[in-house]
């Protein structure tokens, strides 16, 4: 199997799982960890988030939320930020916010 998106062992690569409701990023061929999501029509609520201790202080989980906020535009969905790491990096990034709509952003100080 070739993988093209994998450029070393040590580079992080970003993949939707949706038979576990999450994305997970890896670093190589291990699992780093996740972000759990529940999907409806035209919506992804991004519910939890973890990055496993021995992968901490990489920026795995900015990776994460940027390729899995990057994919929600890409299928046009609307994005609802419950995990606080969500909120927390579209309030600090604002090209995502108008993922969140607007009638949603004050419930998680985006407003």
């Amino acid at each position: 199997m070739n993988d093209r998106t994998a450029i070393s062992s040590d580079s992080p690569t970003v993949r939707d799982n949706p038979e576990q409701n999450r994305f997970e990023v890896l670093v190589g061929e291990t699992l780093a960890g996740f972000a759990d999501y529940r999907r409806s029509e035209g919506r992804i609520d991004f519910t939890h988030t973890e990055v496993f201790e021995q992968f901490g202080g990489r920026g795995l989980a900015k990776t994460l939320a940027a390729a899995s906020l990057d994919e929600a535009r890409a299928q046009g969905l609307a994005v609802r930020p419950y995990c606080p790491l969500y909120a927390r990096f579209i309030a600090k990034n604002s090209d995502y916010l108008d993922l969140v709509a607007e009638g949603d952003r004050a419930e998680f100080d985006l407003a």
